[in-house]
This record gives C-alpha cells, structure tokens and sequence, in this order.
C-alpha cells in the first residue's frame, strides 16, 4: 500500500493510515481519531514496531506521524493471514511465527488482541485459550442474552475462570465490558471481579476505563451489591435471614461457586474453621455432597496493567 490517505467508499470519509478502513467494528478497532491530518483507530497500539512516545501530547495519542507512515511502508509487503490483503501492520507475538494481520480482521480469523501494555497480539495458531470443563448436565445458556452456547471451548465461546459455570457468547461479554466499563464488568453469575477481570483482558475483550455507559448512573450499582441473606430451609437465628455478624456462628457465609445463597455457619452446621461452603444447587452438580475447600493465594493487578488505553 502506499502511504497516500485512503478514503471510504463514499470518497469523502478518510481511512485509518495503519488498516485502510473506512468503517470498522468499534468493538475491536475503537473510534477513529484524528490529528494532523492522521486518521487511526486502536491500530495505532497494537502495530509491529510503531512506538508510543514518552511524552503521550505529542502527535496522535503519543504516537508521531512520521513513524506511522514508516510503519505503514514497512507493511506493503506483509499479507494479512485473515483476509489476504496487503498492508498487514500487525505481527503475532509468539516468537518465530510470521502470521501478519489486520487489527479489523483479527475476530474474524479467531487472533487475539489484549488491550493492555504492551498490546499483545495472537493469531489463531498461538491464541491463548481458557481450560473448559465438559459439563453436558449444566445449563448451556449464555446468562447474559439467555440464548445457548457451545459446550466446548471455541473462539466465540468464553467461560467464567472462578465459578466455571458461566459460560458466555465472546460478543455478549465484550458488549456486557463496554457498557459496565472497567469498574463494573464482572462474572454476572458468581459476581467475582479481579480474577474474572484479569482473564478477560488475557482473552482478548476490551473493557474501556470509563464509568458505566447509561443514561442512569446507578444501573450497575446492583452488580457489586453482595448478598446478604440466610438460604438455609431453617434459619435459626434470632434477628432473622437479613441479619448476621461479623464472625462466629452467626458469621454469614456466602456459597464459593455462585454466591447467590447463604447461609449462617449454625445454620448450616458449619464450624468455625470451615472457610467455604456451597449450597445444595452448587454441590449437587456431579458430586456426591457438600463440597468445602479452602483456597490459597490471591490475584492482583497493577496499576500499569490496568490503565491500558488512556484514550
């Protein structure tokens, strides 16, 4: 490709300098920024050899204009593995692996893009890819559009990595991180954050830094509500299901696989030592009982890992 601005189909709109596009998905390439005559989409992080600058005022997000277009030179040549077409600027991350790509074509060919530093890409030889359990007696249905999803684990199929229940279409998840935006994007069934969170930005869904995307500003607040009521058949404790304390029998203990139930430990005739326990839906799924567990060691992320994109 030459390093002269493309334009839209219409011949009006000018295209991104790194993909040629016109019009993109905004869930994989972002909205299309302009700077000095330089139009470009996410395409910009994710290029092979194209460095952001120190200094994040100058040019276009940081990058410069001049190493853009070198950039865009440099990938005449490469074809993408995706759609065949030249002017590939991305390059999978696995060392040895000469798969070029654009950033437009890479759902469609099954590739990977982390949207965290330092913007990882993937093709779909060398994708990462989630360990899903085949459960036939589970309920396959996505809990986000309630519509059923594969049991297996494929491109366009994602698995929640804590409860491992929640099973999700790849599309309803990145529509569910768009609008919950980095705050509020969580497992919907089992409600974890971090660990949920941190999978995701692995497996490619691109979760903006922003408050939620709703006219109402409390619409996620009951996302990162905990809940907080005795499900046993009795409860027997005196100030009834809402209440409970802090610790000791009266502890209340939410269940470690979907969190929706709970229960107070003498409710439930739980020791004080039991740290987990599970309600009868969750340990009845291909067990023999209650199952209790104790897990060790925590995940975190640092500040760098999760500012990503400050666009």
């Amino acid at each position: 490709m030459c390093d002269r601005e493309q334009e839209g189909p219409d011949g009006r709109e000018p295209a991104c300098v790194l993909c040629h596009r016109a019009e993109a998905d905004l869930d994989i390439c972002g909205d299309k920024l302009e700077k000095y005559g330089l139009y470009a989409h996410f395409c910009l992080y994710f290029a092979t050899l194209l460095f952001r600058q120190a200094n994040k005022r100058v040019g276009l997000l940081g990058f410069l204009h001049q190493d853009s277009q070198l950039a865009v030179r440099r990938a005449a040549q490469k074809h993408c593995c995706v759609c065949g077409q030249s002017g590939a600027t991305i390059l999978c991350w696995k060392e040895d692996c000469n798969r070029w790509f654009h950033l437009p074509c890479a759902k469609e060919g099954g590739c990977i893009t982390q949207y965290i530093t330092p913007y990882r890409t993937y093709c779909l030889e060398h994708r990462p890819v989630q360990i899903m359990q085949v459960t036939p007696e589970l309920d396959t249905e996505c809990p986000i559009c309630m519509e059923p999803v594969e049991d297996r684990q494929t491109f366009k199929t994602m698995v929640c990595p804590v409860c491992k229940r929640a099973r999700f279409h790849r599309d309803c998840l990145q529509g569910q991180a768009l609008c919950a935006g980095l705050l509020y994007f969580r497992c919907p069934l089992c409600r974890d954050h971090e660990t949920f969170l941190v999978e995701m930005f692995v497996m490619g869904i691109q979760i903006p830094i922003r408050q939620p995307t709703s006219e109402d500003n409390n619409a996620f607040a009951d996302l990162g509500e905990r809940h907080g009521r005795c499900n046993a058949r009795e409860c027997l404790y005196p100030r009834g299901r809402e209440e409970a304390e802090e610790e000791g029998p009266w502890e209340l203990l939410l269940c470690s696989s979907c969190a929706a139930e709970g229960t107070h430990r003498r409710c439930s005739g739980l020791t004080v030592r039991t740290t987990h326990w599970e309600c009868d839906s969750c340990a009845g799924l291909g067990t023999e009982g209650p199952k209790l567990f104790c897990i060790s060691g925590e995940l975190s992320i640092d500040d760098e890992y999760l500012r990503g994109a400050d666009t």
